[in-house]
């Protein structure tokens, strides 16, 4: 009310605070639930690439045998997840292709300071296992939306891929969090 009266005082018109301006959407911009499945596949195909690459470093700065161990696991299970998404990309007909994920990239950054500012042993172990869950945890959110995304566009066969690697990436979460549990964040405090 205050707004419309000082309006009607100035000769000016009332404007409110809340309405919102649309911003016009970059060239190539998603339109469609399509497209944006599509999007994702390609930023999710980058990070697990990414990933891919900075697990080995993380495996050589652990120093616990079952984190080793998981980590080295988890290369071979990110290895099979790039090649589901290379199917993915190819039921839908379209060419794999990354696109740079900005959070992912985070992450890793992340991580990778993490293992420079610790020392090496149980508190840099319990530094990778966090790291390592806050990237689980953004794989597992992805899987989960791009498999809503694939069940409405009724893209089957992504489905099972995407399916498939989302309960590898819950898994590995659970296991993480073993590993944490046993003892190695006690020797770390």
């Amino acid at each position: 009310m205050e707004t419309k009266t000082k309006a009607k005082a100035t000769g000016k018109k009332a404007v409110s605070k809340t309405s919102s301006s649309k911003k016009p959407a970059k060239k190539g911009a998603a339109k469609e639930l399509k497209d944006l499945f599509e999007d994702s596949l390609k930023d999710i195909y980058w990070a697990e690439k990414a990933l891919v690459k900075a697990l080995p470093l993380m495996m050589k700065n652990a120093t616990d045998k079952k984190l080793k161990s998981g980590i080295e696991k988890h290369i071979a299970e990110t290895q099979n997840q790039i090649e589901r998404l290379e199917k993915c990309f190819k039921a839908i007909g379209k060419k794999a292709q990354a696109k740079k994920c900005d959070a992912m990239q985070g992450l890793l950054e992340e991580g990778k300071s993490i293992m420079e500012e610790t020392e090496a042993g149980p508190v840099r172990d319990a530094g990778i296992i966090a790291a390592a869950q806050k990237v689980e945890h953004y794989e597992i959110a992805t899987y989960g939306t791009l498999a809503a995304f694939a069940k409405v566009l009724q893209e089957e066969e992504c489905l099972k891929h995407i399916l498939a690697t989302l309960d590898e990436e819950k898994k590995c979460d659970k296991l993480l969090t073993k590993v944490a549990d046993t003892n190695l964040n006690s020797k770390a405090k």
